[in-house]
C-alpha cells in the first residue's frame, strides 16, 4: 500500500521521481562527446530503478579540474540525502571523478565503474599531443593525459571505493593503436586502464568509442553496480 501510494504521489507531481529510487547513479562520458553518448546506459539503469543523472559537460573547453568540479557539483546536487551514490565513467570521465575525489568527498557513495579509463595515461598524447591542431582539437583537458612526468592521471591516488574497471581490446582505429604496446581499444591500452585500490578488472572484446552501447557492457555495468562484482559467466 505505502508504495502504491508513493507511485500515485510521484505520477501527480506532489513527489519528484528521483526521490522514489534508493539509488542515484552519475554517468560522466568522454572527451569530445556528449551525454548522448551514454544514453543507451542511462535507458536500461533507469528502467532497473535508477535515478539517473547523464549531462553533457564542456570536455575540451577546459583543463580537469575545472572540469570535474563543475561536473561533479552540478550532478551531486541533484541527488536526494538518503539515495546512495554512484558514478559511472566513460575513458576521461573516469578521471575527472579522480581529479575530484582528490580534493572531495562523497557522502553514500556506493560503487564505481570505469570504461576505458586511462588511469595511467594514453601513450597516444605522448605521441600526438605537441602536433599543430591536437590542443584545438581536444581542448586542454585532452593534452593532460600522457604517460610522461606531465600526466594528471599518474599525479593522481589510487582507489579507496569500490571500483570495476572494464577495458576493451578490440579497435577500429588501426592508425592510432599502433602507438599503444600490448592489446588495446584503440585509444588505451589495456594495462593503461588498471589503478592502484581497484576491486576488479574486466578485459571485454569491445572498442573504445562504442563500449558505453555494448549490451554486455551494460548488462556488466548494472551488476556491478548491484553486487559490487562483474559476472564472470553473463
Amino acid at each position: 500500500m505505502k508504495t502504491l501510494i508513493l507511485i500515485v504521489l510521484v505520477l501527480i507531481g506532489i513527489i519528484p521521481i528521483q526521490a522514489m529510487a534508493t539509488d542515484c547513479t552519475i554517468m560522466l562520458h568522454g572527451l569530445a562527446r556528449t551525454s548522448t553518448s551514454m544514453n543507451k546506459m542511462e535507458r536500461y539503469l533507469e528502467r532497473k530503478g535508477h535515478y539517473v543523472i547523464n549531462d553533457t559537460y564542456p570536455s575540451r573547453k577546459h583543463k580537469i579540474k575545472k572540469l570535474a568540479n563543475d561536473a561533479l557539483d552540478a550532478s551531486l546536487k541533484k541527488c536526494q540525502p538518503d539515495q546512495k551514490i554512484n558514478i559511472v565513467t566513460h575513458s576521461m570521465g573516469a578521471i575527472l571523478f579522480r581529479q575530484y575525489i582528490e580534493t572531495h568527498s562523497i557522502k553514500n557513495l556506493q560503487h564505481v565503474v570505469m570504461l576505458a579509463p586511462p588511469n595511467q595515461g594514453s601513450e597516444i598524447v605522448d605521441k600526438l599531443g605537441n602536433l599543430p591542431g591536437y590542443k584545438l582539437i581536444n581542448g586542454p583537458a585532452g593534452v593532460q593525459l600522457g604517460t610522461d612526468e606531465t600526466s594528471l592521471p599518474l599525479q593522481l591516488g589510487p582507489a579507496d571505493y569500490s571500483l570495476g574497471i572494464i577495458a576493451g581490446n578490440k579497435t577500429i582505429n588501426f592508425m592510432l593503436s599502433t602507438f599503444l604496446p600490448d592489446a588495446n581499444d584503440g585509444k588505451v591500452s589495456v594495462e593503461k586502464t588498471k589503478l592502484e585500490g581497484m576491486n576488479q578488472h574486466l578485459v571485454m572484446p569491445v572498442t573504445h568509442p562504442f563500449m558505453m552501447r555494448s549490451n554486455k557492457v551494460i548488462r556488466q555495468v548494472y551488476y556491478y553496480l548491484e553486487n559490487g562484482e562483474f559476472n564472470a559467466e553473463m
